[in-house]
């Protein structure tokens, strides 16, 4: 019968946090990148420019409708033979999360923005308030309001996506977790010990979410 012992794992805690601190650490990044790039694919899919329009649904839908560790590999190994240059680890990794979190945060903002009635844009249009006025001061607070949840939701799911940036060697989380495998020879520790820390991380995130949800759904 197996005996568990986390005693070897104990010994290797600083690689877990600093593979958690890596893990934080690219989620950010990549969730701001995101959410700008995103904001701007949502107003070129609302501008009615027929090209810009096409374009950003392109990228979208490139971006959605295909895996995310593709994406990464594609990335890291073949767009290198393009540019003429290879690119860091870390570089692609960041590249490809904030590319793909773009793709979903564009469909997050463009649905709370059109969520809003029309007609509160007509009615800020005719007192004299430029498009942009009406969007920064009527449309986006109350969007933002009802994307919460679903911008919650995503920035979870990005956490997670981090993972998969392990198989270029990036140092996270789950690449920490294999090398304190392969030193203690504890696969079923080291990889519970992942497992709990990722639950410990987001758990209260994924709670914050519902009573988001919950209050913006009451506030209706």
């Amino acid at each position: 019968m197996y005996t568990w012992s986390f005693a070897p794992i104990a010994q290797s805690a600083d690689l877990f946090l600093w593979g958690a601190w890596i893990t934080i650490l690219y989620t950010v990044s990549s969730i701001a990148i995101g959410l700008v790039l995103g904001l701007l694919l949502c107003f070129a899919r609302l501008s009615g420019i027929g090209p810009l329009n096409w374009l950003a649904q392109g990228f979208q839908e490139l971006f959605r409708c295909t895996p995310l560790l593709v994406q990464l590999l594609w990335i890291y190994y073949a767009l290198p033979l393009l540019l003429g240059f290879d690119l860091a680890n870390w570089a692609a990794a960041l590249i490809t999360l904030s590319l793909y979190a773009a793709a979903f945060y564009a469909e997050v903002f463009r649905g709370g923005i059109v969520s809003i009635d029309r007609g509160q844009s007509e009615a800020g249009a005719a007192i004299g308030m430029s498009g942009w006025q009406v969007m920064r001061r009527i449309v986006l607070p109350q969007a933002i309001r009802r994307m919460m949840p679903a911008f919650i939701n995503q920035s979870v799911t990005q956490f997670k996506n981090t993972s998969l940036i392990s198989v270029i060697s990036v140092a996270e989380l789950t690449y920490m977790a294999s090398i304190v495998n392969g030193q203690t020879y504890r696969p079923l520790e080291s990889y519970t010990v992942l497992a709990v820390l990722y639950f410990a991380i987001l758990f209260p995130i994924t709670k914050f979410a519902d009573i988001v949800e919950s209050r913006t759904r009451g506030g209706h």
